[in-house]
């Protein structure tokens, strides 16, 4: 496909009138519940083949294979449950948001299709403390769909049963990963889980579980109703289909776009976004949320593509938020306000996050506070060693979960993009202080 029909697909988003959550404008416009009259005409294993077949992957973050991951569930291990991930965490990553909030209908049908394909009867659906509208319009949409048949018991006379419980979180940034989000399902602190066991074969109640996030749940009933080969029909290598990137910054038209994968950074920042206000010039942009390693101008015409993203520029499309900083911005002040998120976030069940954020917060401060010193760079990044080995990507893990390593992202892409400049910085920065005989703090 042209790069330039890559562009606004929003084949899922568009024509939502305003009113596009509530049940009857959901059916009239939406075809809401219309593809789950032919899921329920297909034997699961058949459903689950049209998602393989799809190609498509998580759209949270990880990026991993749904329909495989929905295969990986014992055979005959019952009771077995859905869990859907809408806490949405991650900085500036709003698209799940959106979802909810515009068609939750399509989410809900998306459960059912789901749940009937791995055969579990009960679905939680964990959402973010703070969507308080979001949660409002899905408990009526829930309602709604008890009401209507399309829930409950025997659903469309197929004899399959379903319940959902709509689970309000409590503003936790760690339930974001899957197994902080069973452990809060359960009542427990939002902590992840040492893996393996995986929940696909020991999750929620210590039962075969699958966890899917809102986005991802929201795609399945257009592939039952299209087919899995006219979604594998968009994208590009083993990037199929298209994603919502929630763009925000220095652009001049910030919002959610659902483009195809393939497009360029520089199609959607540039294109539709509006590029940079004021005829600014670009300083950097983080493509996959505050967990992401930055990039810079140069990567603008790589491919919205997962795998080369993480192969070849060192980072993640991730939750799809992409921010985006013009030339006024300072890289040392970004990087000292993700630490103080990370550090406040870390759950401190693993030592070298619960002890190394907040140490790496309070020497980022000080360096772009003006309180810096030459060597501080290289010793933050001898500190990362010892939380995402190697300083890579994907990076090595000492922690349970991807939090910790997270926390390095920020000072990999400042020695990457600016280690000379800030190093200098620093080394004035030191010369200044001692002119005016000033103790740092």
């Amino acid at each position: 496909m042209a790069a330039e029909e890559r562009l606004l697909v929003s084949k899922f988003l568009r024509d939502r009138p305003d009113d596009s959550w509530s049940f009857s404008v959901a059916r009239e416009h939406n075809d809401a519940y219309g593809s789950l009259e032919k899921a329920f005409s297909m034997t699961p294993e058949q459903i689950v083949e049209e998602v393989i077949t799809s190609g498509l992957r998580g759209k949270g973050g990880a990026g991993f294979g749904t329909g495989q991951k929905w295969s990986f569930l014992p055979k005959a291990v019952f009771p077995r449950y859905l869990a859907v991930n809408g806490d949405e965490g991650e900085p500036c990553t709003f698209k799940d948001h959106m979802l909810v909030e515009r068609d939750p209908h399509q989410l809900i049908e998306g459960i059912v299709i789901t749940s009937y394909a791995i055969q579990a009867h009960h679905a939680f659906v964990y959402l973010r403390g703070e969507f308080a509208l979001g949660a409002e319009r899905l408990g009526q949409a829930i309602a709604d769909a008890y009401a209507n048949g399309f829930l409950g018991r025997d659903i469309l006379g197929s004899g399959f049963d379903l319940e959902v419980v709509l689970h309000r979180g409590a503003g936790c940034y760690i339930a974001g990963d899957e197994t902080g989000l069973l452990s809060s399902l359960e009542g427990e602190r939002a902590m992840p889980r040492i893996k393996p066991p995986f929940p696909a074969v020991q999750g929620l109640y210590a039962a075969p579980t699958i966890v899917n996030n809102v986005e991802t749940l929201s795609t399945v009933p257009h592939i039952v109703r299209n087919g899995g080969a006219w979604h594998a029909e968009m994208g590009v290598n083993r990037s199929k289909g298209t994603r919502i990137f929630s763009v925000s910054g220095h652009v001049v038209r910030p919002g959610n776009y659902e483009v195809e994968l393939g497009a360029t950074f520089r199609e959607l920042i540039y294109g539709i976004a509006g590029g940079i206000p004021d005829g600014r010039a670009l300083k950097f942009f983080i493509p996959g949320g505050a967990s992401a390693p930055w990039l810079v101008e140069e990567h603008l015409d790589a491919p919205l593509d997962m795998d080369y993203v993480q192969s070849d520029l060192k980072t993640m499309l991730g939750s799809g938020a992409i921010m985006v900083f013009d030339e006024t911005v300072d890289p040392l002040l970004v990087a000292w306000r993700l630490a103080k998120f990370f550090a406040h976030e870390s759950c401190g069940k693993c030592t070298p996050c619960r002890e190394g954020s907040g140490w790496l917060e309070k020497i980022l401060y000080r360096m772009a506070h003006g309180y810096g010193r030459a060597e501080d760079l290289d010793l933050i990044l001898s500190f990362g060693n010892n939380v995402a080995p190697g300083l890579s990507w994907p990076p090595g893990m000492t922690t349970i979960c991807q939090l910790g390593p997270s926390i390095m992202s920020a000072p990999v892409s400042l020695k990457r993009f600016w280690y000379d400049e800030i190093v200098e910085r620093m080394r004035k920065d030191t010369e200044r202080r001692a002119a005016l005989e000033v103790i740092p703090a």
